[in-house]
């Protein structure tokens, strides 16, 4: 009875596996990118400057507020709020931010929001600094981190439902493969180079085993993300289904109150921000908001920089009454603790608490999902094509399967690398360049098919390798080509974004130049035993 169970198991691993590897090695290993997706954007747009980490000196924080408040006056003397970014180290949007200001318009008649307006400020003085020139368009790493669930060219709320049954069908070949490997930890320690599928399955049980409490949170949380979505039934029943309903529902949700305009705080909001530093510590002042809801006392809201807290989305805040400068009880965040529990694992899934060691974690695991589906993916062919060869006929289907696996093993990594050869070789003022951009992705990733279709298969395998190592070592040499932000310029400048970029590409291309000649000198293995026969 328990071997038979094991067989099942070991059956439903192989096909939910199977079914949807090629879809879930796609979003792995974009959203493997998202971990640094910040970073990537930064990289695709050179023009923006390196960002400098410029605190407010401890004597100009009273002098450079005041001006920052005057201004936010005189540009928006009736707002529904002001907001006044601090310097500090940001988690989202990563890096480090600058001292800037912001405001939102009451909302005219009819909408829900108002027009808004920003501007960077100097944190020695408060002094408007002149705009940074004008980037150039790109979807950047949002955009990749973005079609982990959106897929592109699929209508959104197809894309979140099909990325959710791979989500779920993964989440249960990971279980499954636990229970049917009998002996999974103690196969982790075991590999055998050089015996076919019994090296593929090696390799298999111990890139799934090195991260598996990784590949089990990040599967469970995904499902979480869009729990809404794959079943309402709970809120629909509370407040129906249609659009109105569910905006209610968001309103209450994210506690989205009418707001009344506002005027310059009567207290001192330099001494509250000495205060909130004084319990959270120096520059722990993240930002500074000046709101009042309708037939409620306008506030000042000071928010900590997020420290590693779990729930990121919603960090610790102090309350100040804007008339005296009284400090107001905490309020409990929206939601409650359902939503503080949603925040928990929405931060765990996206790693927005990781320091940047935290985040090469999240990205060599990452790496890893997509070792073991790959590894999966192949050892199903692998494992066919013996018993079709002893068979002495091979199924156009499993001709299909194998070349979807080389265009997705290598072809899309080849296809990413065309992504970024696309952000620096598109004329700057082409119409939708951020389109063209993904156009330019996908049409490597299909064109990689059509070839893994047309070549014999080990070739198309070695060829395609080839092509995803010279296509991330290129990446550099672009940059170097149409930038001055090289590599050796941003290493003797400390730009460690534009460095970590580049270096990261020599490692993938390197990665990619072992797989190349492994695969080769297998094949020459092959070959000189052909002959000997």
């Amino acid at each position: 009875m328990k071997e038979g169970f094991r067989q099942s198991m070991a059956w439903l691993h192989t096909w939910a596996g199977l079914v949807v590897g090629w879809v879930l090695f796609f979003v792995f290993a974009t959203g493997t990118a998202g971990y640094f997706q910040h970073d990537i954007t930064r990289w695709m747009q050179p023009e923006r400057p390196q960002q400098q980490r410029v605190p407010i000196p401890e004597a100009r924080l009273e002098p450079v507020l005041g001006v920052a408040l005057a201004r936010l006056e005189q540009l928006a003397p009736a707002a529904a709020s002001w907001r006044i970014t601090l310097p500090h180290e940001s988690l989202s949007p990563r890096g480090w931010q600058g001292l800037s200001i912001r405001w939102e318009e009451m909302p005219r008649e009819g909408h829900r929001r108002g027009a808004s307006g920003s501007e960077v400020l100097d944190p020695t003085n408060g002094a408007l600094l002149p705009s940074e020139p004008q980037p150039r368009a790109t979807a950047g790493g949002l955009g990749l981190y973005r079609m982990h669930y959106m897929l592109h060219y699929v209508p959104y709320d197809w894309a979140i439902r099909i990325v959710g049954v791979c989500t779920m069908l993964m989440l249960i070949a990971i279980i499954s493969g636990v229970i049917a490997h009998k002996r999974i930890f103690q196969e982790f320690f075991t590999f055998r180079p050089g015996k076919g599928q019994r090296s593929w399955l090696d390799a298999h049980n111990a890139v799934s085993v090195m991260a598996l409490p990784f590949f089990l949170m990040i599967t469970y949380s995904g499902l979480v993300f869009f729990l809404f979505t794959y079943m309402p039934a709970g809120r629909d029943v509370q407040y129906g289904n249609d659009s109105e309903a569910n905006q209610t529902f968001y309103d209450e949700l994210l506690d989205r109150r009418a707001h009344s305009s506002i005027k310059l705080p009567q207290a001192d909001v330099a001494a509250m921000v000495r205060q909130a530093q004084g319990v959270w510590g120096e520059a722990q002042v993240a930002s500074i908001v000046i709101e009042r809801h309708e037939a409620e006392p306008a506030e000042v809201i000071l928010t900590r920089a997020n420290g590693g807290k779990l729930d990121f989305w919603s960090p610790e805040q102090m309350r100040f009454k804007a008339v005296d400068g009284e400090q107001l009880s905490e309020e409990a965040p929206p939601g409650g603790s359902a939503r503080l529990t949603q925040s928990v694992v929405m931060n765990l899934h996206e790693g927005l608490f990781a320091d940047i060691w935290g985040r090469w974690l999240y990205f060599f695991s990452g790496l890893l999902g997509c070792a073991m589906i790959g590894t999966g993916l192949v050892l199903w062919t692998v494992k066919r094509r013996r018993y079709h060869l002893g068979s002495g006929r091979e199924k156009p289907g499993l001709r299909l399967v194998e070349a979807l696996n080389v265009a997705t093993i290598a072809g899309l990594p080849l296809a990413m690398a065309a992504y970024f050869w696309a952000n620096r070789l598109l004329p700057l003022e082409m119409a939708d360049r951020a389109a063209w951009e993904f156009h330019s992705l996908f049409a490597v990733w299909l064109g990689s098919l059509f070839y893994a279709l047309a070549r014999p298969l080990a070739r198309a395998w070695v060829e395609l390798l080839w092509g995803a190592c010279l296509a991330f070592a290129a990446v550099p040499l672009l940059n170097f080509l149409t930038t001055d932000r090289h590599l050796g310029r941003s290493l003797a400048t400390g730009d460690w974004v534009f460095a970590g970029f580049d270096l990261t590409q020599l490692a993938l291309a390197a990665v990619f130049a072992v797989m190349a000649l492994k695969v080769q000198r297998r094949l020459l293995v092959a070959s000189h035993m052909e002959r000997s026969v």
